[in-house]
């Protein structure tokens, strides 16, 4: 072999090694590079904006808020059914009366943040009497009656949920603690002097009917409280379903 061929050999080697390192390299600089991004991703992930994480978790708050209707320590009524079936429908379903189930604001709206919950102390309530309250004994499947909750308070509160409702007879016999309907209810702000209302569904009794039963007094206990605002019993008497598990008399959410 001659020294000019063998130096031409050395030179292909030698362009060889240099492509060989040269290629290691850009794989070395592409790893490095994507590990960095990939730390930065993470470093995002783990920064989340606050205030998108406080809408977030407000979100959580309105849903729970929606849900902590309790009602009060001295009712023993329960909840009844799903939580699909629409406000006035019976526990466990069936159908409405003369008009449907449920509350209703006259201002405020939802519940703001911040906002603490109607106390008893703060609240007044009433049966709405007037002409077009007035339930109808011959409705077909029953009828309603609403009961007016009153911010009487000097700042806004936040109401949603079942007030306890226990009807009570003459001479300290017993009452009735009554069922819940399946109705979904959220929250609602009451500024002062602003009210709400939420409905009963009745099944009053015809005139001279053997099980009719005819309260006296009404303890509206407003949701998550246990003291009571106490009202007269300003209709007629009901059906005596006391024991009955689908009761067609019950109450509807506030909210």
């Amino acid at each position: 072999m001659t020294a000019e061929t063998t130096a031409r050999t050395v030179r292909r080697r030698t362009l060889r090694v240099a492509a060989a390192a040269l290629t290691a390299v850009a794989g070395l600089t592409l790893t490095a590079c994507s590990g960095s991004d990939a730390g930065t991703g993470a470093k995002a992930a783990a920064h989340l904006d606050p205030d998108a994480a406080a809408a977030n978790a407000g979100g959580a708050d309105a849903g729970g808020a929606g849900a902590d209707g309790a009602g009060s320590a001295n009712s023993s009524s329960s909840a009844q059914g799903g939580a699909e079936a629409k406000a006035g429908t019976k526990p466990g379903g069936g159908g409405g009366g003369k008009r449907a189930g449920g509350s209703h604001a006259t201002g405020g709206g939802k519940a703001a943040a911040g906002v603490q919950r109607c106390h008893t102390s703060s609240l007044t309530a009433v049966f709405a009497t007037g002409e077009d309250a007035v339930p109808d004994p011959d409705a077909d499947g029953g009828t309603t009656t609403s009961i007016v909750l009153t911010n009487k308070g000097s700042r806004s509160c936040k109401i949603g949920g079942f007030a306890g409702i226990d009807l009570k007879p003459d001479a300290g016999g017993p009452g009735w603690s009554l069922a819940r309907s399946s109705a979904k209810h959220g929250s609602l702000t009451l500024a002062p002097g602003e009210s709400t209302d939420f409905t009963l569904n009745l099944g009053l009794a015809k005139e001279n009917a053997e099980d009719s039963w005819l309260p006296r007094t009404v303890t509206v206990t407003p949701p998550n409280e246990t003291t009571s605002l106490t009202l007269k019993w300003p209709w007629g008497p009901l059906v005596d379903q006391r024991g009955a598990t689908h009761p067609a008399t019950f109450v509807n959410p506030i909210g």
